[in-house]
């Protein structure tokens, strides 16, 4: 395992807990779309979740690269196996890992960007502010949600990173069994792209009701909600 694969995934859990991190509260007042399924409207608590993800397998990881670099005694018997199960393992640098990484890193810079763009407006709850404006700059000027778009890479980057060979997590970690990953990323995907429709669509829905014409002329040019050419 290099060092430089240890440096990478601790910048990509770095960048995934800044871009899922809330730029501002939701405020107490103006929420909408609150009907929808429960296992939706707890994205905010499964991206909490998403960043404990990307820190523990950085944790892993680095603890493994000390493991097989370093030659000190451990401090307890059972703390090797507890690092890797399998006897033997070959975390390293793919170029699936690194194509992970720049997705999460153009995931991050999407949203950052949009928790810029739309200021105060921008909260994790779907909400109306006091002040609010059809925005259409920026990344809002090739796709409707470009968040949504920001969350998606940073799905398909942590999968592609951490739920593939040469990951800590596939070589020696609980999805070292096969066909394991596989599951576990479809299970992610699956409800990170129905959260993304779910909401791209309610707010559609609340944009349109507030600005009206004006709604209408932006969707008119801008189709798409996440991928230009795509959805």
């Amino acid at each position: 395992m290099s060092t430089a694969r240890v440096v990478f995934i601790t910048l990509q859990a770095f960048c995934h807990h800044l871009a899922l991190t809330p730029p501002r509260p939701t405020p107490p007042k103006g929420r909408y779309h609150t009907e929808q399924m429960y296992i939706l409207q707890i994205a905010p608590l499964i991206f909490k979740c998403h960043q404990y993800f990307a820190w523990l397998c950085a944790l892993f990881e680095i603890l493994y690269y000390l493991h097989t670099t370093l030659p000190l005694p451990s401090p307890h018997p059972s703390l090797p196996s507890l690092i890797c199960l399998p006897p033997q393992s070959n975390v390293r640098m793919t170029p699936t890992f690194l194509f992970g990484i720049l997705a999460v890193l153009l995931g991050t810079y999407i949203r950052l960007d949009c928790f810029n763009t739309l200021g105060d407006m921008f909260t994790f709850d779907l909400t109306v502010h006091p002040h609010h404006r059809l925005i259409t700059t920026r990344f809002y000027s090739y796709v409707r949600h470009p968040a949504y778009t920001g969350s998606m890479l940073l799905v398909i980057g942590l999968t592609l990173s951490n739920l593939t060979r040469g990951s800590w997590l596939k070589e020696c970690g609980p999805l070292h069994a096969p066909g394991s990953a596989i599951v576990v990323w479809t299970l992610w995907w699956l409800w990170t792209f129905c959260v993304g429709v779910s909401r791209a669509d309610a707010e559609d829905k609340q944009m349109k009701k507030l600005f009206k014409e004006e709604w209408e002329a932006y969707a008119a040019s801008v189709h798409w909600w996440f991928f230009p050419g795509l959805i």
